[in-house]
């Protein structure tokens, strides 16, 4: 009879592996949209709605889900939801028409769900003490996101993009499995029954919520909606091939992902308003260079003489910012997720698919948004200037909200621990 700390140990390796597996997916069309873009014509605006789609259904699902893991469990919920996404996954390999691929999008995007769920599932099985370094672990499953730009890239130019579909169908077959036999369910950790879904909506009242919905709008909408667009703006932008490109954009979404345990860990030791103050301010600053774009002036000097000058970042500079946007945010995700639960312990699945829809949403609208500014103004920048905008606002509302007092009242209350108990 395994001991609760090895259930505690398995469930979080297991929702880590199956929430990576899942992320994978649920970014995909970053890679295979770029060959289907150019055999379908596709304009920019209908790429990132391409790439969108599967975003739009994770999205829409992370609050149902999160209700449905707080009233039966997480073990039940996760199984079946990436069994869900196998067949439809699979199909996409034999689509041919753009309305078919939007269609099958819209089906695996369920994949995105899994963060909602395997987030309450895993927050359940650790005290509050630890729970920030917990959820930072399973959430570095964002990692799934440079999964697919190391891996997909490989096999679309060696077998063509059908090939990626069939590939990671025949991977979440193995994860689907290997979850159900290493997972374990905790009947305490449920709601009780008689908790009514108008009850557990009950919390959308909360005007904090909505204010940590529009940090999750930036630090993981924004995560995702650069996951989708930055392997097709290297491309276009910079003119490299699409599997130098693909290891480019990992630069960005590796460390973002693999960096939110760390950001889990600070969280816990100088609480999540502190962490989240810093991410904002760093993408800001961030953001503001990326944004410029690239300009040829030509200024007339006393002499009257012209001298020609150029101004904008280079691709180096631009990808070195963009690696420090990815730490921003992979720390910013989870002190997002400390604030949840700090406040909403009891219900954290309603409140984490609230946060997780809203930050879902903003991945979905996004690139859409980047491809109509884009195909609007021609300016490849406009995508970070979208971004600075959104950031300066989340920091605006940060600054008036009164939020550092309640944060430093929270520390006092628990001490946080080093290790996972």
């Amino acid at each position: 009879m395994p001991t609760y700390r090895t259930k505690q140990l398995s469930v979080l390796t297991m929702n880590t592996v199956g929430f990576t597996a899942c992320f994978a997916v649920w970014v995909m069309f970053s890679i295979i949209g770029i060959p289907i873009k150019t055999g379908l014509q596709l304009s920019d605006t209908q790429f990132g709605l391409l790439a969108a789609t599967p975003i739009l259904t994770g999205s829409l699902l992370r609050l149902p889900l999160g209700m449905m893991t707080d009233k039966f469990g997480g073990r039940p919920v996760f199984f079946w939801l990436m069994a869900s996404i196998i067949i439809p996954l699979f199909l996409i390999s034999k689509a041919t028409e753009y309305w078919q691929f939007l269609l099958l999008g819209l089906f695996v995007g369920a994949a995105g769900a899994s963060f909602s769920v395997g987030i309450a599932y895993t927050a359940r099985w650790f005290s509050k003490e630890t729970q920030g370094f917990a959820m930072g672990i399973f959430g570095a499953g964002n990692a799934g996101a440079a999964l697919t730009k190391f891996v997909a890239p490989s096999i679309v130019v060696a077998w063509g993009w059908e090939m990626v579909p069939v590939v990671y169908a025949i991977g979440m077959t193995v994860v689907t499995i290997l979850f159900w036999f290493f997972t374990y369910s905790e009947e305490s950790h449920k709601v009780e029954s008689s908790v009514t879904v108008r009850e557990q909506l009950s919390a959308l009242k909360d005007p904090a919520i909505w204010k940590y919905c529009q940090y999750y709008s930036l630090v993981f909408g924004g995560f995702v909606a650069l996951s989708l667009w930055m392997t097709k703006y290297y491309v276009s932008t910079y003119g490299h091939d699409i599997q130098t490109a693909a290891l480019l954009a990992a630069i960005f979404v590796l460390p973002s992902g693999l960096i939110r345990a760390l950001g889990g860990w600070l969280s816990d030791r100088f609480g999540a308003h502190q962490v989240t103050w810093w991410v904002m301010w760093v993408s800001l600053i961030c953001l503001f260079f990326m944004s410029y774009p690239q300009t040829n002036m030509l200024v007339i000097r006393t002499e009257g003489e012209p001298f020609a000058m150029h101004v904008g970042v280079n691709e180096y500079v631009f990808t070195a910012l963009l690696f420090v946007v990815g730490i921003a945010w992979g720390f910013g995700k989870a002190s997002v997720f400390k604030y949840l639960s700090d406040e909403y312990p009891k219900n954290i699945g309603v409140m984490s698919g609230i946060v997780g829809l809203a930050g879902g949403m903003g991945g979905f609208f996004l690139p859409i948004m980047f491809g109509a500014l884009l195909d609007w103004t021609g300016l490849a920048t406009t995508a970070f200037m979208l971004l600075f905008g959104v950031t300066l606002v989340s920091l605006m509302w940060m600054q008036y909200s009164g939020e550092r007092d309640r944060d430093r009242a929270r520390r006092k209350q628990f001490k946080p621990l080093d290790i996972l108990e």
